[in-house]
């Protein structure tokens, strides 16, 4: 891996589940080194398409993290939001492992206040409180949920008629604009369950991580697709 006296980033995955994977998947495609972790071992060998640094751990514990050589990355995301016990050690093994940046997910407020309070910076992919709001006071068709470096986003991006009644699998968004949807929500629902088959909604909000400019891309053709 590269490290931190390099020009080149490199970015630590820990946990392949749907969001974890995607981003990982975006990072590699723009040309990021990438290091990924998970005990499962079929979600490390899909990984290995991207990366040669793609490693099966038993646990999470802060030698077995040493051991991966993941101090080196330059950025470490923490993808276990839904073991917050597990999220919270680990997260706090890598800062103290002295990852200049450490990126956690979190699935609630009170989880996301004790990551930050150890030092991570925290993100909420699948139902952030705090966006619901943003809402209500900021008008336009990309807000930016989170901002992973000068380059990639995870952004949400409201659907228009122009994709309502299409599926995944024939909008082709990831193919024609190169960006990976990671969740979808209306009203009070959201799902991180994106099949091929998935049908979209006019009212739909799409969660979607990759380049910034690709994603401003695909803002600017939802009026016309």
């Amino acid at each position: 891996m590269a490290h931190r006296h390099t020009e080149a980033m490199s970015y630590g995955i820990i946990g392949l589940g749907r969001f974890g994977s995607a981003l990982a998947a975006t990072l590699a495609e723009g040309g990021k080194e990438i290091m990924v972790l998970d005990c499962n071992e079929e979600k490390v060998r899909q990984m290995r398409q991207f990366t040669e640094h793609a490693y099966v751990v038993r646990n999470l514990q802060k030698e077995t993290l040493r051991e991966t050589g993941i101090q080196n990355c330059d950025v470490v995301v923490v993808c276990i939001g839904d073991q917050v016990d597990v999220s919270i050690l680990t997260t706090l093994n890598v800062i103290n492992l002295g990852v200049p940046q450490v990126v956690s997910k979190a699935n609630s407020p009170e989880q996301g206040e004790i990551l930050g309070k150890i030092g991570a910076q925290v993100v909420y992919p699948e139902k952030d409180m705090g966006v619901r709001l943003a809402k209500r006071l900021i008008s336009g068709r990309v807000f930016n949920l989170f901002e992973l470096n000068k380059d990639v986003d995870i952004s949400e991006l409201q659907l228009n008629d122009g994709l309502a009644g299409k599926t995944v699998q024939e909008a082709r968004l990831r193919n024609r604009f190169g960006v990976n949807i990671i969740a979808v929500s209306r009203k009070d629902w959201l799902t991180t369950d994106i099949r091929p088959d998935y049908v979209f909604d006019k009212d739909d909000t799409l969660v979607v991580i990759g380049d910034r400019e690709k994603i401003r891309k695909l803002a600017d053709a939802l009026g016309t697709v």
